[in-house]
């Protein structure tokens, strides 16, 4: 959806805010907005919203924040077209709505709901949770044990222990907390926004998620203004420099605010403590700002001194460590994800997976195809030169096990028809698999797998093989500690020879 005058991003919330104060058009306000995306930037846009709409004492009078949940909808849709009492603006809240929670947020709501018990926020993490059963038209019973992997999106690394699912329901069922309604609110909100309200009346609307498809996001978009508080969350280039700047933009207006600085390690190192999590990244902060007393700086001891770490390393920190043969990082990286509960089989499936995509790397590099020109190619020659020949290595696969599947189709007539399209099913899986280039428009991870493929040989590789196959027979089949074995493995690949 293409961008609009209606819609304004984080970053030029003050500007748009300044023009309506220096032009005083009191009238300029728009009668609704929709403020999205990272809770703790969503709060400080409303706030930053309401100091210039209800300036001083104001807002203490004419200001009405509501709960954005269930019955409550209708409430402020009644209180925001209902006359104010004292003549001025008037602002009904909808906060932290789940207005716009649909279907396809499913997984987005299950990790926000484990992320929030993993905080010990029964509160937030049963709303996530009470949310997804709303919408999937589920009862607390539908979710026994053995039925979940049949109704819930289960495959995600943050369900890979659903254990917290039970300490959830039991929550719920302890406080008495309903399962909100499958009823349309977004409807209501919708009509009344097209119908109107009174004069100096406003609705403001914060939430985490939106589906820009819905019919109220485009009456929203079309009838006021839409504030995009989103940070991207994925591990590109520009994603994470979007990351970036919002931790130095939010350390810079943290550390004014206090008075004090803070060195270029240091500020490292609480990044690296937190990860991006701009909750705890404010919290640490301000905890640092108050333990440094009368000290204008901050430094990297003081934040050794002060703050633990908190940040949830992705399985892909390690694979990459391990790629590197980097065994210090590995083993640090290694811990971080046991002591966050991930499965050491699912820690052992991503080494192998690695390996395996450097081995097809390695087998492909040392082809006559581009043996002697590939090696120390910078990106721009690997992207035009390399990446042509991988594709058509990728299509020739493709061509050579869709002929064994059309042969072995020929040969199996006695198969029914629902074995047969799990089968092809099996295959089409095997064949992703084996690809070097899955998404060839994006060449950049590609071309950064050929350089890590550097720093093994084929029969490193292949020992590497039987390591990782030894260690999984180990765990599955003796009682010897997980952490042990993992350990051991890595050490054996990681090694120089």
């Amino acid at each position: 959806m293409p961008k609009s005058k209606n819609d304004i991003s984080y970053k030029a919330l003050k500007t748009y805010l300044k023009d309506l104060e220096e032009k005083q058009l009191s009238g300029g306000f728009a009668p609704v907005y929709l403020i999205y995306g990272e809770e703790l930037l969503y709060k400080t846009a409303l706030e930053e919203l309401l100091k210039v709409l209800m300036p001083g004492a104001k807002r203490s009078l004419n200001y009405e924040p509501i709960e954005g949940t269930g019955n409550n909808i209708q409430a402020a849709i009644e209180r925001v077209n209902t006359y104010s009492l004292i003549p001025g603006t008037k602002v009904v809240a909808i906060c932290d709505s789940d207005i716009f929670y649909s279907k396809q947020d499913e997984g987005k709501l299950i990790i926000k709901a484990k992320q929030a018990y993993e905080n010990k926020d029964h509160k937030d993490a049963a709303k996530y949770f009470l949310n997804i059963l709303g919408i999937l038209n589920l009862s607390f019973d539908d979710l026994r044990r053995e039925n979940r992997t049949k109704v819930l999106k289960l495959d995600t690394d943050s369900l890979s222990d659903d254990r917290w699912l039970d300490d959830i329901i039991d929550y719920c069922l302890d406080n008495s907390l309903p399962i909100p309604a499958a009823d349309d609110n977004a409807e209501v909100v919708g009509k009344a926004i097209e119908k109107g309200f009174p004069r100096g009346n406003h609705l403001i609307i914060t939430t985490d998620l939106v589906d820009k498809r819905r019919s109220l996001y485009k009456i929203i978009r079309r009838e006021g203004v839409i504030i995009d508080c989103s940070v991207p969350k994925g591990d590109r280039r520009a994603d994470k420099m979007a990351q970036e700047n919002t931790l130095s933009e939010r350390r810079d207006a943290i550390l004014k605010r206090f008075d004090k600085t803070i060195d270029q390690d240091a500020y490292r190192a609480v990044c690296e403590m937190t990860g991006f999590d701009l909750r705890t990244f404010t919290q640490n902060l301000e905890k640092l700002a108050s333990y440094v007393g009368d000290r204008t700086e901050i430094s990297v001891d003081d934040v050794g001194s002060v703050l633990e770490r908190t940040k949830k390393d992705p399985v892909y920190e390690l694979t990459n460590a391990v790629s590197d043969r980097n065994v210090e990082r590995v083993l640090f990286y290694l811990k971080s994800l046991l002591a966050a509960e991930l499965h050491p089989l699912q820690i052992l499936v991503a080494i192998t997976n690695q390996i395996r995509k450097l081995l097809l790397v390695k087998g492909f590099a040392e082809s006559s195809q581009i043996n002697s020109r590939h090696a120390g190619a910078g990106y721009g020659y690997f992207k035009n030169h390399i990446m042509p020949l991988i594709q058509a290595h990728d299509r020739e696969l493709l061509d050579q096990i869709e002929s064994w599947e059309s042969t072995i189709s020929k040969d199996t007539h006695t198969t029914s028809k629902s074995g047969t399209r799990k089968e092809a099913k099996k295959k089409s899986k095997l064949v992703t698999d084996l690809m070097i280039a899955k998404n060839p428009n994006n060449p950049y991870p590609v071309y950064i797998l050929f350089q890590k493929s550097e720093n093994y040989t084929t029969p490193e590789l292949i020992d590497a093989f039987e390591c990782l196959s030894r260690a999984d027979m180990r765990l599955k089949s003796t009682g010897q500690r997980p952490k042990l074995i993992l350990e051991e493995a890595i050490l054996k690949i990681c090694r120089q020879s």
